[in-house]
């Protein structure tokens, strides 16, 4: 399994993996990525500068991804870790910390100096990863992601 850079060819395989990542773990199709217009067009999206979006590809097979933005309505140099999914066959192989080096690499690179994410309670094995690679919770949200549904936040200085 490779992690390589979006390409257009992989937009739509890409919004259907993410999709049934979030159907598989009973997350709201309101105010989640889930909602998303952005899942149909993710490699226009992650064409701008200070942007960019992985995914895992299995042979021609996109089995997740995970991406790195400006934090969006949010004044000051935070980046957010975005839309970062994998279906089942991509866990549990040691992509999540391979796919957190890429993206916390591309984010210190682009010269942000903390990461953002947002996450649900029950995504414990994502949590983990998290927390083992630094990012702490907050009490609140920061910036205004649309993803009023989610209700852990987090942090990591770069």
């Amino acid at each position: 399994m490779l992690i390589r850079s979006i390409e257009t060819k992989d937009d739509s395989a890409i919004a259907k993996a993410i999709r049934a990542v979030l159907i598989e773990f009973g997350v709201p199709k309101i105010g989640t990525a889930y909602a998303d217009v952005s899942l149909n067009h993710m490699t226009l999206n992650y064409s701008k500068p200070r942007h960019h979006y992985f995914v895992i590809d299995n042979d021609g097979e996109i089995l997740g991804g995970a991406g790195i933005a400006p934090l969006d309505n949010f004044e000051g140099n935070v980046c957010e870790l975005q839309k970062m999914y994998f279906l089942p066959d991509a866990r549990g192989k040691g992509l999540g910390a391979k796919m957190m080096e890429k993206c916390l690499k591309f984010a210190k690179e682009a010269g942000f100096e903390q990461c953002y994410l947002e996450t649900m309670p029950y995504m414990d094995d994502a949590r983990k990863l998290y927390r083992k690679v630094g990012f702490t919770t907050l009490d609140g949200p920061m910036g205004d992601t649309g993803h009023y549904s989610c209700s852990v936040w987090m942090i990591k200085n770069l």
